[in-house]
């Protein structure tokens, strides 16, 4: 077995050296191959995800999976509509890859440019999304970067499906790499793959606490992602209430169980609304906690919890002792008030005015994200096509040598055009 994921980790890197130099036509024609293939074998994914669906019951009455788990599993008419419009929005972007960042006039004859480039492998670890064995693979494409890719064991009939319909769509195009994206699927898989730290540049999980933390604790290869997505939103003194309602279900309900989703919900003392706006909230099925044992919970389902706070100064200290740093929001209409949270909440998305719902790789326009990041190196928030990318420098001279510039002959002038 290790043997095995080694050499997938071997092969990948190969095939990187030959997807970093693909032109963007290539690489579009291949998302488009694709999209039309999944559209085409749409009955074989349903029909796969049904029996993903069945066996997950099974678990769900079991207790082995919660019910947060088992409403990410379903794929239904509309997300694969959702997955395919997703490919072809990532095939109208720029290519991310050979951009020049940067260009700068070290001397007249030597120019530095910054350009953008691919990472190279990327292990992408999730669970219970059989949606984003597409969307993933899609922004490793687009990219120009290598994929190593382990699904939930909830998903697996679903994922070997897409992922079978990826190759065999890869397949038809000409000059595209072999090995370049590919799925494995046991716990011991990943944990070899974890090892691989020679051929593997970064790993990317997406899913619960424990896997973040499993995977930082055992691997060198650097880790992106976010540990858990403990979301607020605080409602200052004299918002609209129809507004905060509106703003307010739909950051808890629209989709429960995603990462994004609002957990706490922080009042401002002087808010006159507070009562109406609670019992709006139970009508609509919410459960409602108020001064709960901990504030660090990530329910995944209808709960929330709720704090009155002095002022916006006290719902930016608990948000950054609390939050995750993920996605914060301020219902305001006080501009100062605004302005301070936007500046003062230190997390990836901090929004004003709007649900927590919208912190997304495909609302942001990125065409879609391969993870959601709260780290402060590389990339940070959704992750898409940008975040897959590293830079190197190119530099352009002629027969330049330091010794001139070391000697006084010649000095450097440093300047960006």
């Amino acid at each position: 077995m290790e043997k095995d994921i080694i050499q997938i980790a071997k092969n990948a890197k190969e095939a990187f050296l030959k997807t970093m130099t693909l032109s963007n036509e290539t690489k579009n024609e291949a998302l488009n191959k694709i999209a039309q293939n999944i559209k085409k074998n749409k009955d074989e994914i349903f029909k796969a995800n049904k029996k993903d669906l069945e066996e997950a019951k099974i678990l769900l009455e079991k207790k082995e999976i919660n019910l947060s788990t088992f409403n990410r599993l379903k794929l239904d008419e509309n997300k694969l509509k959702d997955i395919i419009q997703g490919i072809f929005d990532l095939i109208k972007l720029q290519d991310p890859v050979n951009q020049i960042i940067w260009q700068k006039e070290l001397d007249e004859d030597l120019i530095l440019k910054k350009i953008s480039t691919p990472i190279g492998v990327i292990g992408v670890i999730f669970e219970a999304r059989p949606d984003c064995i597409v969307q993933i693979s899609s922004l490793i494409i687009k990219s120009g970067n290598c994929a190593i890719l382990k699904g939930g064991s909830e998903s697996i009939n679903t994922n070997k499906t897409i992922y079978k319909i990826i190759q065999d769509s890869l397949s038809e195009i000409k000059d595209f790499p072999k090995n370049s994206i590919n799925l494995i699927f046991s716990r011991d898989d990943v944990k070899k793959m974890l090892e691989a730290d020679e051929y593997i540049e970064l790993i990317i999980p997406r899913g619960s606490n424990a896997l973040v933390k499993f995977i930082k604790e055992n691997t060198k290869i650097p880790v992106l992602g976010h540990a858990s997505g403990i979301c607020h939103i605080f409602v200052d003194e004299n918002y609209n209430l129809e507004d905060a309602e509106k703003i307010i279900i739909d950051a808890k309900t629209q989709y429960p169980s995603a990462c994004n989703a609002v957990e706490t919900l922080l009042i401002h003392k002087n808010y006159k609304y507070k009562n109406e706006l609670i019992n709006s909230l139970k009508k609509v099925e919410i459960e409602i906690i108020e001064n709960p044992e901990s504030y660090s919970i990530e329910y995944g389902d209808k709960i929330l919890s709720v704090k009155i706070v002095e002022n916006v100064d006290e719902a930016i200290n608990h948000i950054n002792k609390y939050g995750s740093g993920h996605t914060d929001s301020i219902l305001s209409n006080n501009d100062k008030n605004i302005e301070k949270f936007m500046k003062y909440v230190d997390s990836s998305s901090v929004f004003a005015n709007c649900s927590t719902r919208f912190s997304d790789g495909f609302r942001y326009g990125f065409g879609a994200e391969v993870g959601i990041s709260t780290n402060k190196t590389h990339a940070r928030g959704p992750v898409g096509l940008e975040g897959l990318t590293i830079y190197k420098y190119k530099l352009f001279g002629k027969n330049n040598v330091v010794n001139d510039y070391s000697t006084g002959k010649k000095s450097f002038k440093h300047k960006f055009i």
